[in-house]
């Protein structure tokens, strides 16, 4: 055989010699796409959260309230009151940016021309103790009278009104008299007569016989008191649909509902045939507190 022929000849000459070859070029392979690997991920890497003990992190958990931007107010300080502007957005542009239930649309000088005619004082009241589908202050009792009547300014004066801006009332001075001062003092400083043991226990032994009353049930007449904060606007009188208290006849298919639906209808608002009552009367009671107060309506009708 010459030497050319000995050239082309493959150096696989038995199937072993094949399996060697194949297992040896995927070994290469793998052995390649293991150090690609490495070396990209070569850099540190770290999970979420494996830095919660750093100087850094912990300085942030414990760092002051006042570092983030907060106020600090004194519980005891004056209430800062709203500006009309605020307790509209607020509270009344609910109803008022849209007109539901009949309510004037804020900037319509046509549907509250009628209402200007009558007045100031009388818009005041109105919107201090509810009148129709209005609950009394817009459905939210924790706003000042002052509030309520920077947020009638605001809406009126952009309906065609020209009313002044109400101003809060100066604080009065609290200085006591002198002679009412020096009175207590005499008080004070005069001690009373050292009693006797015996007339002491005589004076308080009636007392440990005395009944003790009961304690007081935390929430009792919540359901009471959420009614007549939220719900007595409409329900009192049957308005806007309302179903009013008391009266069976227009509560059956309500109770027909069920107690989930009801309890939905009043804390989510409710907009139909039947008519239409605002999310949770208007008001900003808790959902416990609005349900106590259809438990308290249904207890009317039963």
């Amino acid at each position: 055989m010459s030497d050319a022929q000995h050239d082309h000849e493959s150096l696989i000459r038995t199937p072993k010699q094949l399996v060697i070859a194949v297992a040896g070029f995927f070994l290469v392979i793998v052995l390649g796409i293991i150090l690609l690997v490495t070396f990209v991920t070569s850099a540190p890497t770290t999970g979420a959260g494996t830095d919660g003990k750093s100087a850094d992190a912990i300085a942030a958990r414990i760092r002051p309230v006042a570092a983030e931007g907060f106020t600090l107010r004194d519980a005891n300080t004056p209430r800062v009151l709203l500006a009309g502007s605020a307790v509209y957005a607020a509270t009344c542009a609910t109803c008022h940016d849209s007109g539901m239930a009949g309510s004037p649309k804020i900037g319509d000088n046509g549907v509250w021309a009628a209402r200007l005619a009558q007045g100031y004082d009388t818009l005041l009241k109105h919107a201090i103790e509810g009148i129709r589908a209005m609950p009394a202050k817009g459905g939210n009792p924790d706003l000042d009278d002052l509030e309520v009547a920077r947020a009638v300014v605001f809406m009126t004066n952009k309906s065609g009104a020209s009313f002044k801006e109400p101003t809060a009332p100066a604080p009065a001075a609290a200085a006591a008299p002198v002679a009412g001062g020096a009175a207590a003092a005499g008080a004070a400083v005069a001690a009373p007569a050292p009693v006797p043991i015996a007339a002491a226990v005589a004076t308080t032994q009636p007392m440990a016989s005395a009944p003790v009353a009961g304690p007081v049930v935390a929430g009792a007449d919540s359901g009471k008191k959420a009614y007549d904060t939220a719900c007595i606007a409409c329900h009192g009188a049957g308005i806007a649909g309302a179903p009013k208290f008391g009266d069976k006849a227009a509560w059956s298919a309500r109770l027909g509902q069920g107690a989930t639906v009801m309890y939905d209808h009043a804390i989510k608002g409710f907009q139909g045939k039947a008519g239409f009552m605002p999310p949770k009367g208007g008001s900003t009671l808790p959902d416990a507190d609005i349900k106590a107060a259809v438990d308290y309506m249904v207890a009317a009708v039963r």
